[in-house]
C-alpha cells in the first residue's frame, strides 16, 4: 500500500449533500490537482433521512483498492453518522464534525464547527455541505483549497454561485481558527521503538 494514500469518509443523512460533497472533493483532486482518485458511496434504502456514506481515496500513484482501509479524515454531519462510520479511524486521523448535530465525540483529534447553523445564517440550510467543504479545503492536506473551491463553483447552479462562494468562504474561515498542531497525537509503534 502506498504511503501517500489519503483516505476520506463523509457521513450524514440522505438529503445533506454528503455524496455530492464527496464527488466534488474527488473532482477537485483529480481534475484540478491531477491526482489519482477513487470515489465510492452507499446509503440506506430510506435514502432521504437515512444514513449516507461516501468515501474518497486520493493518491499521487495508481490506487489498488478503491475503498477506505484506515481513515485519515472523517467529516460527520450528524451523531448517527459519526457513531456508524468512525470504526476504522487512524490513531492520528482528523475528525471534523457539524457541532449543530454532534455532541458526543469519540476522539480528542476533532474540529467541531456548526456547519448547518452557519448555513442557516447565510439564508439556506441546503448549503451546509458547501460550508463543510470550505473547512475540508482548509484542513485536508490531500486536496488544495483553491481546487476545491473551483470544483464547488463548477457544480452549483449559476444563480447560486454567489451564495455558495460565501458558504465556502465561511467554512474555510471557521476552520482557519483552529491550530491542527495543537491537537493531541497518538504515539505510533515506530515512535514507541525510539523511546
Amino acid at each position: 500500500m502506498n504511503d501517500d494514500r489519503y483516505e476520506i469518509r463523509f457521513g450524514g443523512s440522505g438529503g445533506q449533500g454528503i455524496i455530492l460533497a464527496a464527488v466534488i472533493v474527488a473532482e477537485a483532486a483529480a481534475v484540478y490537482d491531477h491526482k489519482y482518485v477513487s470515489q465510492t458511496q452507499s446509503y440506506g434504502p430510506e435514502a432521504r433521512g437515512g444514513k449516507s456514506k461516501a468515501e474518497v481515496v486520493i493518491s499521487s500513484r495508481e490506487i489498488d483498492y478503491p475503498k477506505v482501509i484506515k481513515m485519515d479524515f472523517l467529516l460527520a454531519m450528524n451523531q448517527t453518522a459519526l457513531d456508524a462510520y468512525f470504526y476504522d479511524f487512524k490513531p492520528n486521523g482528523l475528525l471534523v464534525v457539524d457541532s449543530t448535530f454532534v455532541e458526543q465525540l469519540p476522539t480528542s483529534r476533532v474540529i467541531a464547527i456548526p456547519f448547518t447553523r452557519m448555513a442557516r445564517e447565510l439564508g439556506r440550510e441546503l448549503v451546509a455541505n458547501v460550508v463543510a467543504l470550505g473547512a475540508v479545503g482548509r484542513l485536508c492536506p490531500a486536496v488544495s483549497e483553491d481546487s476545491l473551491q473551483k470544483a464547488v463553483l463548477n457544480r452549483v447552479p449559476p444563480k447560486t454561485v454567489e451564495l455558495n462562494s460565501r458558504a465556502f468562504a465561511a467554512g474555510a474561515e471557521a476552520a482557519a481558527a483552529f491550530d491542527l498542531s495543537s491537537l493531541p497525537r497518538s504515539i505510533t509503534p515506530d515512535e514507541e521503538q525510539e523511546i
